[in-house]
């Protein structure tokens, strides 16, 4: 029963923000169909092919980590891992978030450039670091930090603002693309064995 009212109250909220966005298209924007045009479609198949591959790989720690997160405070809700990965996902989801959304070039229409958008997302990374270091430190983290180096790699090479053709877009997008191959494969490791021990220590219990 329980699941069942999370599930109408989660329909319902959706319906509210969906009928709160149309309201806000009819009275600021041309029209309400904007809110559900569908993504540009490409003329030639590798046409964003990188692009679409980097933003479905940022979607895996944030998916990831919430699932695993749910099924962690299941099976476990004192476990010392849980506010790591429930952070976790808070923090991938908002770069997923942006990525789809580009929050960081909307703001420049305010005179927020990127650079300090990107400054926020930075410090925000480092309390994050800080906070859960101990807990970093016991995982292979060497993925991680290669990832947030990639990731930091190409940001510079973005606010460089190079010309030329097409080296420019590979110089930024290829440590892009590798950086989140490794901050992918090191939550989905992370929950993995989180998971795998509190399973097994979940079964010995039960046959004690």
């Amino acid at each position: 029963m329980k699941n069942y009212r999370f599930v109408l109250w989660l329909n319902g909220l959706s319906l509210l923000l969906v009928l709160l966005l149309v309201v806000y298209a009819k009275l600021f924007s041309p029209s309400v169909s904007l809110l559900f045009f569908p993504p540009p479609s490409p003329i030639f198949p590798e046409l964003r092919l990188l692009t679409y591959a980097f933003q479905l790989l940022c979607a895996v720690p944030a998916i990831v980590c919430a699932f695993s997160f749910g099924l962690l405070k299941t099976i476990n809700p004192l476990h010392k891992k849980n506010i790591f990965i429930l952070a976790s996902a808070l923090l991938t989801g908002a770069f997923l978030m942006n990525e789809i959304y580009r929050f960081h070039i909307i703001l420049t229409v305010y005179g927020i450039s990127k650079i300090v958008t990107s400054l926020v997302y930075g410090i925000v990374t480092l309390i994050y670091a800080v906070m859960f270091w101990r807990i970093i430190k016991s995982t292979p983290y060497f993925l991680l930090l290669t990832g947030i180096s990639l990731l930091f790699a190409a940001i510079v090479v973005d606010s460089l603002n190079l010309h030329g053709d097409g080296v420019p877009s590979v110089l930024e997008g290829v440590p892009k693309l590798f950086s989140e191959i490794n901050i992918a494969l090191y939550y989905w490791y992370v929950c993995h064995q989180e998971i795998i021990k509190e399973a097994y220590h979940y079964k010995s219990e039960k046959i004690e």
